[in-house]
């Protein structure tokens, strides 16, 4: 036997969660627009290049998808070294680094939120190598769209400087990271709903500003979401 009421709040908490990933996104891209077009044109200035870095990523349902992002590094970046990224990686053009700080690269993505591709919160999408690592436990990680910041984007938000402490960040990245991103990408999954949703948007915003405040709040709402 199922649980009608259970998919019934399911199905309704999908559809709100359409709406919030469409709504937030279209205003955010409106209000933000100029600022994405002027580092745009910073980017292309720089070196002629296209300022938008597309990209392969494993999506829902193991689906492969085009994911957009405000380039910060060289041109076939991707060609030169692995897919991890430590903060003195020299391939990260100077205004690239300030577009990565204030978060902006990853914006871009509001696009594949518009497409469907993506929700705005949700378990970040990785490679088609990483998710090759996967446990049994991990696919289950690709039941569910992607998203533009989660649990494990705001923890990890300092991602590069870890990594600055090893010399192969794409090793390290699958042994020190990845196993957390994709525990706390579950935890998301089980625990999901539109007030944690909201709540993971605000402290992702707050984290650009104030990363001690975001740390702090986003463990107690780990915490009164039944974690540790």
């Amino acid at each position: 036997m199922f649980n009608k009421n259970k998919i019934d709040l399911k199905n309704h908490y999908n559809f709100s969660k359409y709406l919030l990933d469409f709504f937030i996104s279209f205003l955010i891209l409106i209000i933000i627009s100029p600022l994405i077009l002027f580092f745009c044109m910073v980017v292309f200035f720089y070196d002629r290049g296209n300022p938008i870095y597309i990209s392969e990523r494993v999506g829902f349902r193991g689906e492969i998808f085009k994911i957009f992002k405000i380039r910060t590094m060289v041109k076939n970046a991707d060609k030169i070294g692995g897919t991890s990224t430590k903060n003195s990686d020299s391939r990260l053009l100077p205004v690239g680094i300030i577009i990565r700080k204030l978060k902006l690269d990853e914006i871009a993505q509001l696009i594949n939120v518009l497409n469907s591709s993506m929700s705005l919160v949700g378990p970040r999408p990785n490679t088609s190598l990483d998710v090759s690592y996967y446990s049994n436990e991990e696919l289950n990680i690709l039941k569910v769209k992607p998203g533009i910041t989660d649990f494990s984007s705001i923890i990890f938000a300092d991602e590069g400087a870890i990594l600055d402490a090893y010399k192969d960040p794409d090793i390290a990245y699958n042994q020190l990271i990845r196993p957390w991103k994709s525990k706390l990408g579950l935890f998301y999954i089980e625990k999901s709903d539109i007030f944690t949703d909201l709540n993971l948007i605000l402290i992702t915003f707050i984290n650009i500003f104030n990363r001690k405040k975001a740390l702090n709040m986003v463990s107690k709402l780990i915490y009164k979401k039944g974690g540790s």
